[in-house]
This record gives C-alpha cells, structure tokens and sequence, in this order.
C-alpha cells in the first residue's frame, strides 16, 4: 500500500483509504470497468464516493475513461512506463459477447492531421469482436 500512496501522493492526490483501495482494486484487474464494476466489490461504499475518487483519478491522469459502446463508461489505469505515467492513446477491444474492455497499450493510435482551426481534445478507438475466452 506504500507504494500506491506514494503514486496517489506524486499525483498530487490525497490517499484516502478509499483510494487506495480503489486503486489497489484497479491495479490487479487487467480489464476497463465500469463504476457498477466497482461499487460491486466495494458494497459497503457508497457510490458517490467510488464515483469522485474515479473522476480525481481521471483529471489527476492517473485513469481514463473508454466509451466502448456499452452505454456506460469504463475506467483503466494508466500504464506506468519508466516510472511516469503513459499519455500514448491506445486501441480497446470490447467483447461482444462477454462484455469485457481491454487496453491494447501495444497498438498505440497514429497521430492524425486535423483541419486547420479543428483541436483535439479526445481520440478513442475500439475494436469490436470475440475476446480469446469467448472466440473458443
């Protein structure tokens, strides 16, 4: 726990116990979940608590947020590269059958060339298909 206090302390973000957990939670999960995801294996939490220390997590860079397709939104930490955090977009793959959303941090998006005067804020890719447990 010392070492994602000091990851939530680097980020300029206090460490609740809640954070750390939530965290904690986060790091040993190779899958994007929702805030339903974690309010399941936090149940004696209430979920505006979940939903802030995700959001801090988003606008301190520490998780972002996947629009798969599902209607409801998918938190993923960030992947930790030489010590500081990872700001490359990526692929996601969503299952269509299982509903899981994975990063795909080895397919990063090319840079794309906008109109002069366009400015993006946000690119999000996903892939759609069978996972390697449901395409068995």
């Amino acid at each position: 726990m010392q070492e994602i206090e000091e990851i939530l302390k680097a980020k300029g973000i206090r460490p609740t116990a809640v954070r750390l957990l939530v965290y904690k939670f986060m790091a040993q999960e190779s899958l994007a979940m929702s805030l339903n995801d974690i309010e399941a294996a936090f149940d004696k939490t209430e979920r505006t608590t979940l939903f802030r220390s995700l959001k801090l997590f988003e606008e301190k860079g520490l998780v972002h947020k996947i629009e798969d397709g599902s209607g409801m939104a998918k938190y993923a930490l960030q992947t930790l590269e030489e010590g500081n955090v990872s700001d490359k977009l990526h692929l996601h793959f969503h299952c269509s059958k299982c509903g899981e959303t994975q990063c795909l941090t080895d397919q990063t998006i090319p840079n794309i060339s906008l109109p002069n005067g366009f400015k993006a804020t946000d690119a999000n890719l996903v892939v759609k298909g069978l996972c390697d447990k449901c395409s068995k």
